[in-house]
């Protein structure tokens, strides 16, 4: 399928944090409760709409530490990618309240003193998955209209597709389609 912009995420959090459930809720909107440990990387993909535009988002879902390293991990993913790139902190599990291990206001703290975008989650019940997503993806499509990221690099995690048509780009104006790269988590 044609797509005008093709993002990479990278999903980061340690083992039995659900982000694999994420992945499957978000592209195949179901749950699997059970489920092999992510031995290396898992892939998924899937087809969203932005301003009438088809954007492919490719999801890599990893094994990494949580919250107690977010620090860590953070330090490393912008020392090594684009200072620009659209990083969203998810609290999964939001359906099992009892069990609560972070509190909301510590979520949301941290995220803002790091310029992340926070959000709490539930994949068992599909409980702001999608809007994770999608508002990840429109802050990126956003970034790339305002000019922030380098026209050429693809490294930034963002790659144009072959429906984006180069003649009918205008850099200059909002919204004008500048195929710019990103970058995104």
């Amino acid at each position: 399928m044609s797509y005008a912009y093709l993002f990479k995420y990278i999903i980061i959090g340690d083992t039995g944090v659900g982000k694999s459930c994420l992945l499957l809720q978000f592209t195949d909107k179901r749950f699997q409760p059970v489920h092999d440990l992510t031995i290396g990387v898992e892939f998924g993909a899937r087809m969203i709409t932005i301003d009438g535009k088809q954007i492919k988002l490719q999801i890599w879902d990893t094994g990494r530490d949580t919250f107690n390293h977010l620090t860590t991990w953070l330090e490393d993913a912008r020392q090594h990618s684009n200072s620009n790139m659209v990083i969203m902190l998810i609290g999964n599990k939001s359906d099992l309240e009892a069990r609560r291990e972070v509190k909301k206001e510590e979520g949301e703290a941290f995220a803002r003193e790091h310029g992340l975008i926070f959000m709490e989650t539930s994949a068992k019940t599909a409980a702001n998955v999608e809007e994770a997503f999608i508002n990840t993806a429109k802050e990126i499509y956003q970034k790339i209209q305002d000019g922030v990221f380098d026209i050429n690099n693809e490294a930034n995690g963002i790659k144009i597709g072959p429906q984006h048509s180069p003649a009918n780009q205008n850099i200059s104006s909002p919204g004008g389609g500048s195929n710019q790269g990103g970058g995104c988590c």
